[in-house]
């Protein structure tokens, strides 16, 4: 922070593994943090590590994260400075930004103009040929189905239907053929009103076999604005990143050249300050790439671009916020190794990834050089349908890729999970595949696999194991039964088992 120290409390209006991260870059520059909380996450991790704590109402987002005015009133409760939204909920809500700065406090992200010009997929697209950014081919502003039919001709079969708002892969639709596009257009709309409560959408040409590749841009409020290179986001599933790599595996020197210059142009179009994403579709065949969307805040998978570059983002992000000067130029930075990240959450993969939920019995987390975890919950914790299954963002670094493919895969099988279904026998599965160790994975490469049976995850445990431990640990765990007994057959007085009760649990 500057030596004024302008910011000395700020409310962090988010839950669980990204609270707990920005918590940590607070306490290293020396600012207090406020927690907010749901009646679902009254004992969650992030809670218990702040400075502060806030009630913010019942466990659904509407009554409690996605509530604007509690957020607020919070904030001036606890006399806080400065708001981080995280990502997700209202990160990427332009008026919630505007509103915030409106309550005299600082926003740490863009401006709201910026997330308004970037938030509406339409519009950014319109805005990035005008930069002369490549976009994808296709039409925006589009309303009966004859205008989607004869765009559709125009682009050329297999088409993509989604919303001009929102994200997340909801109010998505690919068409195949023209038989298909009426119902894809009325499920699109559909989705995209429940979802965003805006059912406007685009039809743009799909790329069945390209590659996610987005790149991380950092800009401050003097114009100085740089890139931090790319992250490889193409293992997918439900339009949903699953792992992520950084460096990509595809580009050359040359390409990652073009594609960040590029991103940078984009975010100068719409005069872009703080942490933000320059998404990209890239055709490895053609080696051609097109502007895909913008996310205006911190991404996910930021920890991959860190341990490659450096750099704690989430402190720049506060720093920038404070109006601070980047002090970095671009040939500052330097990819250094190659770092991967899985993200485990608490879902099926053999029953199409639906989301599973319970007490976590045990929940033991890998360790080693060059390995991170950042994650919310801990033995005990409840997983809940209220909000996102991810569980931990667990990340890996090594001197490349063949050596970080290998951690990760050791780190995957000493994590230790039981009390609800997880997707890591599912990431081995992905690790070890030869598709994967040559770089040949594109956004459809899971669905594809799953339905050919060519992806089958390999069961560390059996079903029937898995619930033995399951059942064996929720009576050890919570009612303390076994262990009891265990410590009352202790023969040796000075054991110090028998000094403190429940302790071998």
């Amino acid at each position: 922070m500057t030596s004024s120290q302008p910011f000395t409390k700020i409310l962090i209006a988010n839950r669980g593994e990204i609270a707990i991260r920005i918590i940590r870059a607070c306490r290293e520059l020396g600012i207090k943090t406020v927690a907010v909380y749901s009646t679902a996450d009254k004992d969650s991790l992030h809670v218990q590590l702040a400075d502060e704590a806030i009630l913010l109402g019942d466990a659904a987002p509407k009554e409690s994260y996605l509530n604007v005015d509690k957020l607020i009133a919070a904030a001036t409760q606890t006399q806080a400075d400065a708001i981080h939204p995280g990502y997700g909920f209202l990160s990427e809500n332009a008026s919630f930004a505007a509103a915030v700065e409106s309550a005299g406090l600082t926003f740490i992200g863009p401006s709201a103009d910026s997330i308004r010009a970037m938030g509406d997929k339409a519009e950014s697209k319109i805005a990035m040929k005008k930069a002369g950014v490549p976009t994808v081919p296709g039409f925006e502003g589009l309303e009966t189905e004859e205008e989607y039919r004869k765009a559709a001709k125009k682009i050329g079969y297999p088409v993509l239907i989604k919303a001009s708002a929102g994200g997340g892969g909801k109010g998505m639709r690919v068409v195949n053929e023209e038989g298909e596009l009426a119902e894809a257009i009325e499920g699109a709309r559909r989705e995209a009103l429940n979802s965003f409560g805006d059912e406007r959408l685009l039809i743009e040409k799909y790329l069945a076999d390209a590659h996610h590749i987005e790149f991380q841009i950092f800009g401050d409020k003097h114009g100085n604005l740089v890139h931090l290179f790319e992250r490889e986001c193409s293992v997918q599933r439900r339009h949903q990143k699953i792992i992520e790599e950084t460096p990509s595996p595809l580009l050359t020197p040359e390409l990652r050249e073009q594609m960040g210059q590029a991103a940078v142009a984009a975010a100068k179009a719409v005069n872009y300050f703080n942490a933000g994403t320059i998404e990209f579709i890239f055709d490895p065949v053609l080696s051609t790439f097109y502007f895909l969307e913008m996310n205006t805040r911190l991404q996910v998978e930021h920890p991959i671009t860190e341990l490659v570059t450096g750099i704690d983002l989430v402190q720049w992000q506060i720093r920038i916020a404070a109006g601070e000067k980047f002090p970095f130029t671009q040939s500052d930075f330097h990819q250094r190794g190659h770092a991967i990240e899985c993200r485990v959450y608490a879902e099926d993969p053999s029953n199409g990834f639906l989301p599973s939920t319970g007490k976590l019995l045990q929940f033991i987390e890998p360790r080693g050089p060059g390995v991170r975890v950042d994650s919310g919950f801990v033995t005990g914790s409840d997983v809940t349908h209220f909000y996102d299954p991810l569980l931990a963002k667990l990340i890996v670094h090594a001197e490349d890729r063949s050596a970080a493919i290998q951690r990760m895969q050791i780190a995957l099988k000493e994590f230790i999970v039981h009390g609800v279904v997880t997707n890591i026998d599912f990431m081995q599965a992905v690790l070890a595949h030869a598709d994967f160790a040559q770089g040949k994975v594109s956004t459809r490469w899971v669905e594809r696999s799953m339905e050919s049976g060519n992806l089958a995850p390999v069961q560390q445990q059996s079903a029937e194991l898995q619930n033995l431990i399951a059942a064996a640990l929720a009576d050890v765990v919570f009612t303390g039964s076994k262990s009891q007994s265990a410590v009352s057959n202790e023969t040796d007085p000075f054991n110090p088992w028998k000094q403190t009760n429940n302790y071998r649990n």
